[in-house]
């Protein structure tokens, strides 16, 4: 913001430096979309990864259908977040280049992230629930069961404080537009 006297009225009056709001947008909009891809790319590489290993696994030693069953959830969740990749990436396309579209694709970006890290958060309940009944099945010890347990609560409470961090950005963004709208 730029301080300008007005000399017809005497006070001062404040000014946007418009070149400087729309790089912090573009930046504010690169953040967002390095987070959201880095995001999708670890979740389809971990979920399809660990299908690919808990098959092969469960394959080679006493067989589980608990643990085919996880597979096949991990599975579907990798192939859900290519296609919300894929769906996300055809409607970036959709936004001109201008400083509110810039701004708009930011916002909607960042709900895209908030959703999906929303819904990994409720993810780990049916792959911990499947994963710890799957070791259970297979006499595994009780401590291996405790340590899993206590990784998959820590990772829960983990997502729920990655997930505010999402919500607060993309709130950060709402504001950006509330206070660019009221401008004009």
């Amino acid at each position: 913001m730029k301080k300008i006297w007005d000399s017809q009225n005497n006070e001062t009056v404040y000014a946007i430096n418009e070149e400087a709001l729309y790089n912090r947008i573009l930046s504010k909009k690169r953040t967002t979309n390095s987070i959201t891809n880095c995001s999708e790319l670890l979740l389809i590489i971990v979920n399809a990864g660990s299908s690919v290993f808990i098959t092969a696994v469960n394959s080679l030693g006493k067989a589980s259908i608990l643990m085919y069953t996880l597979s096949v959830w991990m599975i579907g969740t990798a192939l859900y977040v290519i296609v919300g990749r894929i769906s996300r990436k055809r409607a970036e396309k959709k936004f001109n280049k201008t400083m509110l579209d810039e701004l708009n694709q930011a916002i909607v970006t960042a709900a895209y992230q908030v959703r999906l890290s929303q819904l990994m958060r409720w993810n780990i309940i049916p792959v911990g629930a499947l994963s710890l009944i799957g070791l259970w099945g297979l006499g595994k010890p009780m401590w291996a069961f405790g340590l899993i347990a206590a990784i998959f609560i820590l990772s829960y409470y983990a997502s729920g404080w990655e997930h505010r961090i999402y919500k607060s950005r993309k709130r950060e963004l709402e504001i950006l537009k509330e206070k660019l709208n009221n401008e004009h």
